[in-house]
């Protein structure tokens, strides 16, 4: 049986509010900077918000410097920019945190019925 045939059913799904200790233990690094892209290399900003040393490579198995561009150096951080070797697509699951003075909470916690934090 192959697993697009398969199904799973579920009971239940939670959603909730992380804890500030949960996001730091799954972070990767710390945001330091709103730029986003380099307007003029199109290559994300370091300490930016899409930055490869927090997030993961752009290109499968190619570090930002360009120092490491094969599977070979699969799980090598670059002494140079700091990017782990691998693929592209880990850049969908990890994550950054930004340290802010005062928590924060989205709109959408505020506006619900029933109010899910007050």
């Amino acid at each position: 049986m192959s697993n697009k045939n398969k199904t799973s059913r579920f009971n239940k799904i939670t959603i909730g509010l992380a804890s500030p200790e949960s996001i730091l233990q799954e972070s990767r690094g710390e945001v330091l900077k709103p730029e986003t892209i380099n307007y003029r290399t199109h290559k994300p900003e370091r300490d930016g918000l899409f930055c490869e040393k927090i997030f993961g490579p752009v290109k499968d198995y190619e570090c930002a410097c360009g120092k490491y561009k094969r599977i070979r150096y699969k799980g090598i951080v670059c002494d140079r920019c700091g990017v782990e070797v691998t693929e592209k697509k880990v850049r969908r699951e990890r994550i950054g945190h930004i340290n802010l003075v005062v928590p924060v909470a989205h709109i959408w916690y505020f506006r619900s019925l029933p109010n899910k934090i007050g």
